[in-house]
């Protein structure tokens, strides 16, 4: 129980500071991309629902995800250091490990240095219609990160075990490699298409961020309890400026580092089977694209008004602040039920 209780508060103190760090930056990092002039480009070609309800966003900055990411690897190297000199709180301070956290932080710098470039190049009209790279062009970067990952996780760490909830454990062998492959994709995609509305994907994240914190925490993996809320710092500053009106957008940096890093954070805590439930409204809102591709490839109508979903939602004439609210809420129940069955299913 006293580890325990050190754990808690070395935790909020990890929190803590993240938060900090994060909100008190704000300021030199929207000086620097409104200097610079590095805003959302608006999509037209395609999107004619999307663009008559957000085309008064354009020139908004983004590349605001290099809130979250930075400070998450700020805040890592802070106290790694300061323990490399100091003994004491430092030391107890420190969460970088490498059976827990060298992976999940290395993954979260690697895919938003590939966002970064991809936000680049849709703010300096790159690649196809000028909007930085293609949904095809994204999904194959996610796949080989996903590949990278999966290599890691079976063939140096030995990992071949699903966790299924009431059931136990499950050895599925090399299996083990598209299911991850899949899970690191599909949440990494998830996000993209979340990432559309105001604090939306933020919100979401922040809810399934904190149900896997809380799983790794139960687990005794306090390290990588430690780096989620070390991310619920950092994303809880990020949403103080991103709610409606954002003040800057999440962009790929944002989105594509976090849903990868969610993916690989669910199969260190071996809750990937969970991840529907924890990240809820990810799934919706991917599945909604996916069904109105469908649709239209095989049937040749359109199901939704605008996809993904939230902005069906605000083409029958919900405000973006109502469709963003109850997402959350959605995000808060079904990230608290799969953290329930969790803890009771392991």
């Amino acid at each position: 129980m006293a580890i325990e209780i050190t754990q808690v508060i070395r935790l909020l103190i990890l929190t803590s500071v993240s938060f900090v760090i994060a909100f008190l930056s704000t300021p030199i990092l929207t000086h620097f991309l409104f200097k610079y002039r590095l805003g959302k480009q608006i999509r037209i070609e395609g999107a004619p629902v999307f663009a008559q309800i957000h085309g008064k966003k354009e020139g908004t900055p983004t590349m605001g995800g290099l809130l979250v990411w930075v400070t998450t690897v700020a805040v890592a190297l802070i106290f790694w250091i300061l323990s490399l000199f100091f003994d004491g709180i430092f030391t107890r301070l420190n969460f970088l490990s490498r059976a827990q956290t060298f992976l999940p932080l290395g993954i979260l710098v690697f895919s938003a240095i590939l966002g970064l470039l991809d936000d680049l190049l849709g703010i300096w009209k790159i690649g196809p219609k000028g909007g930085g790279l293609s949904m095809k062009q994204r999904v194959m970067l996610y796949t080989a990160v996903a590949v990278l990952g999966a290599w890691w996780f079976y063939f140096k760490l030995g990992w071949n075990i699903l966790h299924v909830p009431f059931f136990g454990n499950v050895e599925i062998g090399f299996w083990y490699v598209p299911f991850f492959i899949f899970i690191i994709v599909a949440t990494a995609f998830s996000t993209n298409e979340t990432d559309g509305l105001d604090g939306l994907a933020g919100g979401t994240l922040l809810f399934a961020f904190a149900a896997l914190g809380a799983l790794a925490f139960a687990q005794q993996h306090y390290d990588l309890a430690a780096f989620c809320g070390v991310i619920l710092g950092a994303l809880l500053a990020f949403l103080w400026f991103n709610i409606y009106p954002a003040r800057f957008f999440m962009g790929d940096t944002g989105a594509m580092s976090l849903g990868i890093t969610l993916g690989v954070v669910a199969m260190l805590t071996n809750a990937a089977l969970l991840l529907p439930l924890i990240a809820f409204i990810l799934v919706f809102e991917s599945g909604s694209v996916i069904v109105q591709m469908a649709s239209k490839k095989f049937f040749g109508r359109k199901i939704f008004l605008s996809t993904p979903i939230h902005h069906h939602f605000e083409a029958i004439g919900w405000p973006e602040t109502k469709v963003t609210m109850r997402f959350w809420i959605i995000s808060a129940v079904t990230a608290v039920v799969g953290l329930i069955i969790g803890l009771l299913g392991k």
